[in-house]
């Protein structure tokens, strides 16, 4: 131990494994372009390079990266966190004093400074710009603030301006296409587990806004939960054939608006067929939870913390005790709103 107090991390194993960029990134949730940043900033992680210049790293850089993360979840700034971790710091009760986490309500109100320069960047439109805005938000924050202290609100408002007349639809959906790249990036980074309870995700019959459920499948996988996502304007008989194919445990329906409500009452039986838990969310549920009961499903709650709460209870079973994370304890986007690897 060091006279900071903190713990040094553990020597470097002997080992042949190397992965890719995308395979640190389907472990460990940074994206291949965090860590290239973190690298020209920092100097870490120092990959090898492959005979054709690519990244390579190693258990070790592995562990760092993953130690790196720990310090970012507990609010350490990112310039901060790297030092601790290239010093051999780890987070805990050992942690130097002269850099206290940051509170949840910092982390709030940084997020909401990013969250308004992303807006102001989708509506120029410097699709470049927002980029940098994310990826220097994701230097700093965990992927699930970015989701939903940054993305989701700056989308919310995208909605609000298009309501008000002061966006054209085309403005409208050149914005939520940046968005929906950047989430589709992150969960094919997350990829699938091969453990955990099995959910299928879905927007209801006539819906198309997809971007919050797909935040929330993203933040399920984060959790343990393999969770198939099949997208907007499913059929639900198409949905339970898919749901008995695959083994299903439960499944995920999103529902924003009226739109959605008759196709989702005319083609329900062919859910409640299944006997499964039928968790219900979106912006017309938030409205009118009264219509999950009504319908035979499970109403999710009013933002992304319950429902992810209650669909880990309920899916890890009765008596389940179901672990605790600074994902609810952060949480405060709604369920509504609507890597490639480089050679240097």
């Amino acid at each position: 131990m060091n006279d900071s107090g903190a713990q040094p991390i553990l020597p470097e194993q002997d080992s042949t494994a190397m992965f890719t960029a995308s395979e640190v990134s389907a472990r460990t949730g940074v994206l291949a372009v965090t860590l290239r940043q973190w690298e020209r900033r920092y100097g870490f992680p120092s990959p090898a390079r492959s005979e054709s210049g690519y990244r390579l790293y190693s258990p070790h850089d592995l562990a760092r990266i993953e130690v790196m993360q720990a310090f970012l979840r507990d609010g350490v700034p990112a310039g901060r966190a790297a030092e601790l971790t290239v010093r051999g710091f780890l987070p805990g009760e050992g942690q130097p004093t002269d850099n206290p986490a940051t509170s949840p309500a910092e982390r709030e109100r940084a997020g909401e400074a990013w969250s308004g320069a992303l807006l102001r960047a989708l509506m120029a439109p410097d699709m470049a710009a927002a980029s940098r805005i994310l990826a220097e938000a994701q230097l700093h924050l965990s992927v699930e603030d970015v989701l939903m202290g940054v993305m989701s609100p700056a989308l919310v408002s995208v909605g609000e301006l298009w309501a008000r007349g002061e966006i054209t639809i085309a403005h409208e959906h050149h914005a939520s296409a940046f968005l929906r790249s950047r989430i589709t990036a992150l969960l094919d980074s997350e990829g699938e587990s091969t453990t955990g309870p099995l959910l299928v995700a879905a927007c209801a019959p006539g819906e198309q806004h997809e971007l919050g459920l797909m935040m929330l499948v993203l933040v399920l996988r984060r959790r343990g939960v393999r969770v198939t996502y099949l997208g907007a304007n499913t059929p639900l008989g198409d949905l339970a054939i898919f749901a008995r194919q695959v083994g299903a445990q439960g499944v995920l329906l999103a529902m924003n608006g009226d739109w959605a409500l008759d196709a989702t009452q005319g083609q329900w039986p062919d859910l409640n067929a299944l006997e499964l838990p039928l968790f219900l969310g979106g912006g017309l549920l938030n409205a009118r939870p009264e219509l999950a009961a009504t319908l035979g499903g499970i109403y999710a709650g009013s933002d992304a913390a319950q429902a992810t709460q209650i669909i880990l209870e309920r899916l890890s079973g009765a008596g389940g005790k179901p672990t605790t994370s600074s994902v609810q304890e952060s949480f405060a986007g709604q369920i509504q709103t609507n890597t490639t690897e480089e050679k240097a």
